[in-house]
């Protein structure tokens, strides 16, 4: 398995979009990655838009960054509710400065945003915060996956194959 010995968490707030989330989810334990679901603490359990449940392993503030090797994290709504907690920024922006991999779609470039690790790098999103990556001093670029160093970015649920192959292949080169 490409991912054994692996390390990932996976953001969860109310609102996420259930294919953002579940699709990475059984694809990196599908790989041999063990997977971390992460709220923010305000619930053990969140509802997606559709209203689909996830129960999460642990909160923002109980995670050490260091025990892992990459973020994911979901669009749908959920990230403007995410940014609202700094544990979860603050662990975006720790896993960053330590060259793990930070993989974000659809709306999740909110909290890429908050964490303030846009300025000079290159990324794609949902083309209705294209602004809010530019102003956060991104270079934004439509396509389906943008990969910049630790740093990997997709637009949207029909983007997950290609995004998802892309964090793949990142986790298994390790930190850069």
């Amino acid at each position: 398995m490409e991912l054994e010995g692996k390390r990932i968490i996976i953001l969860a707030e109310n609102m996420y979009n259930e294919h953002e989330l579940w699709y990475p989810y059984y694809r990196l334990r599908e790989a041999g990655a063990e997977v971390t679901l992460v709220g923010s603490g305000s619930s053990d359990s969140y509802k997606g838009k559709t209203g689909m449940p996830v129960k999460v392993d642990t909160s923002a503030e109980r995670i050490s960054f260091a025990d892992y090797h990459g973020i994911v994290i979901p669009g749908g709504y959920a990230p403007d509710f995410m940014r609202r907690y700094p544990a979860m920024v603050n662990l975006v922006k720790k896993l960053f400065e330590q060259g793990r991999v930070v993989a974000a779609i659809c709306h999740a470039g909110w909290m890429l945003c908050s964490a303030d690790i846009l300025k000079g790098r290159t990324v794609t999103c949902f083309f209705a915060i294209k602004d809010d990556m530019i102003h956060a001093g991104a270079r934004y670029i439509d396509q389906e996956v943008v990969v910049d160093r630790n740093l990997i970015t997709s637009r949207k649920p029909d983007d997950l194959p290609a995004f998802m192959r892309a964090v793949i292949t990142a986790l298994q080169q390790g930190p850069q």
